[in-house]
């Protein structure tokens, strides 16, 4: 019981910042319905951003700060570059170049960092773990979680509160509604990459600080995945539900199943929960059903 319970713990931690990045995924589908492939790499841009600033002798909550700035930053002039010129086109070719936008960015990210792994120097949350009866918790993983969860209920108070967060609502409801009542649909667009870029790169910030920064980054980004199918692609709820869940099971799997295989397990179990999920309920578990009348 033990066992369980230190999995069932980490796993939900490490759950919360992949719903962090799930959220960035959820965003840009579904506010344009593209499905972007290139989300493993902002992650890994916000990890090496946020350790070069940290490097550099910035404490490390304004690292994280100026990480979202810059992510924001990005983001827009990812759009503005690749993105906008593509409106009208098909979805499969917005696809793509997303895809050769995640090759792009990693070339960056190895050409001016390389592949070695780095480490936060010096450490930033403390080293001695915490324990709860015979279950230890490391403070790297709490103080993660902590983090992860105040930013997920920021963005959730942005999209609920705020004029853009509502416009982005509209949008992705119905686009020619929200058109007709004076949203500008390509700001919309262009503000879900940016907070697609600044989640990604919070949430490769963190992961950053439990495993080290490396180009194996971008990989971890790519885990979410399953966690946005089994939510639903456009549903928020379902991103942050999914990103938990997901964690956990892989935790799970890695505590339990890992002594029986060569190796991998745990990081293969995710797209198989994924693919029984989509065999069962193809829209994922909150995602919107599509009717079409002929």
């Amino acid at each position: 019981m033990d066992v369980f319970l230190q999995l069932i713990i980490t796993g939900l931690m490490v759950g919360s910042i992949y719903a962090l990045v799930a959220l960035g995924w959820t965003l840009i589908y579904k506010s344009s319905g593209v499905l972007n492939l290139a989300m493993g790499e902002l992650t890994l841009i916000g990890a090496y951003v946020s350790l070069t600033l940290y490097q550099w002798g910035i404490p490390f909550l304004l690292a994280v700060l100026l990480t979202l700035v810059i992510g924001a930053i990005l983001g827009l002039l990812t759009e503005r570059l690749f993105l906008q010129p593509l409106i009208g086109e098909p979805i499969l070719t917005v696809i793509m170049v997303t895809v050769g936008l995640s090759f792009f960015f990693r070339g960056i990210v190895e050409l001016f960092f390389g592949t070695d792994t780095l480490v936060f120097k010096p450490a930033v949350f403390p080293s001695e773990p915490i324990r709860l009866g015979n279950v230890v918790i490391g403070q790297v993983y709490l103080w993660s979680f902590v983090a992860a969860i105040a930013l997920l209920v920021i963005f959730i108070a942005f999209f609920k509160y705020t004029r853009w967060g509502l416009a982005m609502q509209a949008t992705a409801d119905d686009e020619m509604a929200a058109l007709s009542l004076g949203v500008s649909a390509k700001w919309v667009y262009a503000f879900a990459w940016g907070i697609a870029f600044m989640a990604a790169g919070v949430g490769g910030t963190l992961l950053g600080n439990i495993n080290g920064v490396n180009i194996a980054v971008g990989y971890l980004g790519l885990l979410v995945l399953p966690a946005v199918v089994l939510g639903g692609l456009n549903s928020v709820p379902g991103a942050i539900v999914g990103g938990i869940v997901i964690g956990v099971l892989q935790n799970l799997a890695g505590g339990y199943l890992e002594q029986f295989t060569p190796g991998g397990i745990k990081d293969i179990f995710p797209f198989v929960v994924m693919t029984l999920v989509l065999l069962i309920k193809p829209y994922g578990l909150w995602g919107w059903q599509r009717i079409e009348r002929v």
